[in-house]
């Protein structure tokens, strides 16, 4: 009787400390893709090719079902993906196969909440719930033969075109591309879309009256004092031009003893900083006493996250209710949305990420409200033409950008003035791996893509065709 109590109990121990630990395990193995696989019931598994009684006991829990059954049975399914060492995302340069594109389409959308610090950080969030009346669209869809080629052939979960009051082309990706892991309910990544959604939340701040207008200073905030940022016009901000070239580029902060301009070595991390998963507090210590540079066009993610930071700093308790009023009662999504929040920090000193998530129909809603707010005029509508007004030159730094966000200029955390374009306002909201939205304010076009990848060769889907052209004349033509 004791000896089976004590089996009894050790094995509750040891069923409790997988279960524990389950998504803390060896971040070089695929067991956390593999356990987020099983439990959303997915029939795809990484390390269950071969003959059953080969496989590794290590990858032996997934390559069964409670049954014992062979799981998955279709040898499709058996993913072999590649990890890129030293990059939490695709390198631009990769060409990765599907299964390594599947894999990363996990990190993107859910490895930020599946429990592991080693896969990736585990982020808190500054989120608010659907609406209880959300924006219902109309369609009338037609096919497009050259959507449906982009589909089947690149590395692209989603395609919207809005076109006066209706939704006129609709897709997701194939099931045999990634349309098992896309459907309408799934968050998306903005990856630096969300610039230009915290550029949103500033103009209704200024509209609600915790800000002025957006030529502030930024002379009334402890956080940034001592730094070159003290006293800087938000205007400066907005238009990635707080000449901070120096010593930051992207995600990352050069330590001041290296006395390094970015353009010297941009592409290595050697000695760097990483800005986005620390609280902006960690990163004004580092930039003190460091003097600002002449003002020129360099796009990095402090300049956003000075941004969204000043804007809690001056609604305190109320900005989620200021969430609430752009994204709930202006946008009226139908899920709830939310950027990421540094865990275990405090507002004050600036925990606030630019990094946004919502459902393809959600990021819609939002370039709908946008769009709404200029045609309208109204105060967050003349906010957006004032920065449009205000927009600068990228200069020859603006050709270094992906096509789909190679813009002449850039505005209040927006892309302008696209190529063949230029006649025309667009708004141009733009991420890393191929995240677009071109809003046409006068013509009542949205375009809009979500992708997992996108570079200058095989991932590089037709921008002309998917973006420019159906802005430009409402049809999808490569020409």
């Amino acid at each position: 009787m004791k000896s089976g109590t004590i089996i009894l109990v050790t094995c509750c121990l040891f069923s409790s400390s997988v279960s524990a630990s389950k998504w803390t395990q060896n971040p070089d193995q695929f067991n956390l893709f593999n356990f987020w696989l099983e439990d959303n019931g997915y029939d795809y598994r990484v390390g269950c090719e071969g003959d059953l009684d080969k496989v590794s006991p290590y990858f032996l829990h997934f390559c069964v079902d409670k049954d014992g059954n062979r799981v998955p049975k279709d040898p499709n399914n058996h993913l072999k993906p590649k990890r890129y060492k030293d990059r939490w995302s695709i390198p631009y340069k990769e060409n990765p196969d599907r299964d390594t594109l599947i894999y990363y389409n996990y990190k993107n959308l859910h490895s930020h909440e599946t429990g592991s610090r080693g896969e990736t950080f585990q982020w808190d969030r500054y989120e608010v719930s659907g609406s209880m009346n959300p924006y219902q669209f109309t369609s009338e869809l037609r096919k497009e033969k050259l959507v449906d080629q982009q589909l089947h052939s690149k590395a692209i979960l989603s395609y919207l075109f809005y076109e006066n009051g209706k939704i006129v082309v609709d897709e997701i990706s194939p099931k045999d591309r990634f349309g098992d892991f896309i459907d309408n309910d799934t968050k998306l990544r903005s990856n630096s879309m969300g610039k230009s959604m915290a550029s949103y939340v500033l103009g209704h701040a200024i509209c609600e009256g915790y800000i002025n207008d957006e030529e502030v200073r930024l002379d009334d905030w402890e956080l940034v004092k001592g730094t070159l940022y003290e006293g800087q016009r938000l205007i400066d901000l907005l238009n990635m031009r707080s000449g901070d070239q120096k010593y930051v580029f992207g995600a990352y902060f050069r330590p001041r003893k290296s006395g390094q301009n970015f353009n010297s070595g941009r592409n290595s991390t050697d000695a760097m900083y990483e800005i986005e998963t620390r609280d902006l507090r960690k990163l004004m210590h580092r930039m003190q006493g460091l003097e600002k540079s002449k003002s020129t066009y360099n796009y990095t993610v402090v300049n956003t996250l000075l941004i969204q930071n000043y804007i809690i700093h001056k609604a305190g308790d109320n900005f989620d209710s200021l969430l609430k009023k752009v994204f709930v009662d202006k946008a009226q999504v139908a899920d709830s949305v939310y950027f990421f929040k540094i865990p275990r920090s405090r507002p004050e000193n600036g925990d606030i990420n630019q990094m946004f998530f919502a459902t393809r129909y959600d990021y819609l809603r939002i370039a709908k409200a946008m769009m709404d707010d200029w045609q309208n005029d109204t105060c967050v509508g003349q906010y957006l033409k004032r920065v449009y007004e205000k927009r600068q030159s990228k200069g020859s730094k603006g050709g270094d950008e992906p096509a789909f966000n190679n813009t002449k200029s850039y505005g209040g955390q927006f892309h302008f003035d696209y190529p063949s374009l230029e006649d025309r306002v667009i708004l141009g909201l733009g991420g890393y791996g191929g995240q677009a939205i071109l809003i046409d304010v006068e013509k009542s076009r949205i375009a809009m893509v979500h992708s997992i990848h996108f570079n200058n060769s095989q991932y590089k889907y037709d921008v002309k065709g998917l973006l420019i052209n159906p802005i430009k004349n409402g049809k999808f033509s490569s020409w």
